[in-house]
């Protein structure tokens, strides 16, 4: 792969993007409410889509979002979609952990939601904020 890390700086609307193919460890943490979703996150996805052809024997996504719009949740979704099809195909195990805070629960209820569409390991991690 061309370029083996994929890195956004988390802005007031945008979140934090670190993905590194090197390792197979990507994170997502902050807000997501960009003007456009689909037009922020198709640079990701398009680098996903190189990463997918040859991935490293375990991908972990960490994701800890504070909130996201509506057009983001379906962002989201494609993002843990692609993620899947590394394990579907047998190229690879996926490990996604949804983190929230404790006394969140509507990102806790949008983690159950999204577990229980996403046919990979998905675990739900809750943290109390100090």
């Amino acid at each position: 792969m061309a370029d083996n890390l994929y890195s956004v700086e988390r802005t007031v609307k945008t979140p934090h993007i670190r993905f590194d193919a090197t390792s197979g460890n990507f994170e997502l943490s902050g807000k997501s409410i960009p003007e456009n979703s689909v037009l922020f996150y198709k640079p990701l996805f398009e680098w996903l889509d190189n990463y997918i052809q040859k991935p490293v024997p375990k991908t972990t996504l960490d994701i800890q979002l504070d909130y996201f719009n509506t057009s983001s949740s379906k962002c989201i979704v494609d993002l843990f979609k692609k993620l899947e099809s590394i394990s579907k195909n047998g190229k690879g195990e996926v490990v996604i952990n949804w983190s929230y805070d404790e006394n969140d629960e509507d990102m806790q209820e949008a983690g159950e939601d999204y577990q229980s569409i996403i046919k990979t390991t998905f675990n739900l991690v809750s943290f109390k904020k100090p």
